[in-house]
């Protein structure tokens, strides 16, 4: 399991204007409402909102990460906007966001969940990765960084 296997073209948004984490959070649940491995796209939202009470996931380098472990998907979820402003995130670094992503995995791959997170945030917390995700024109240029990136990592 790579980060570009678990992304499509579909579930990307390049550019979006929003003006808070709330709108950016419910664009990504949108995007992912329709997906063939989400069940309950109610209690996706639920869990998603919870965690983010809990802890903000603005995990710092203009990134947010909104994310699950959740009964509402039967495998791995991810989707990714990156932004055409900056969205304040509450950040561990006080800094806005620009790229969010948003990962969702059943309650039974605790593992899995984490070592995604891992990756998602090793790759894109560096500059030329981040640079690269806000300069991409299309999702395809996304998924291309992604698949370049993770080409001599291991499976998840």
């Amino acid at each position: 399991m790579k980060i570009e296997a678990l992304l499509t073209e579909k579930h990307i948004n390049l550019n979006l204007e929003s003006g808070s984490k709330d709108e950016v959070i419910d664009t990504l649940l949108a995007m992912v409402s329709s997906h063939a491995k989400v069940s309950d796209t109610k209690q996706l939202a639920e869990d998603v909102r919870k965690r983010e009470r809990e802890m903000s996931t603005g995990i710092g380098k203009n990134i947010g990460l909104p994310h699950a472990k959740t009964s509402a998907v039967t495998e791995p979820v991810l989707a990714l906007v990156t932004l055409a402003g900056e969205v304040d995130f509450e950040s561990i670094d006080n800094q806005p966001v620009k790229i969010v992503f948003l990962l969702a995995t059943p309650e039974t791959m605790l593992a899995e969940h984490l070592k995604l997170l891992g990756r998602i945030t090793r790759i894109a917390g560096r500059d030329d990765v981040r640079r690269k995700l806000l300069d991409a024109a299309t999702p395809g240029e996304v998924l291309a960084l992604f698949r370049e990136e993770e080409k001599d990592l291991p499976q998840i």
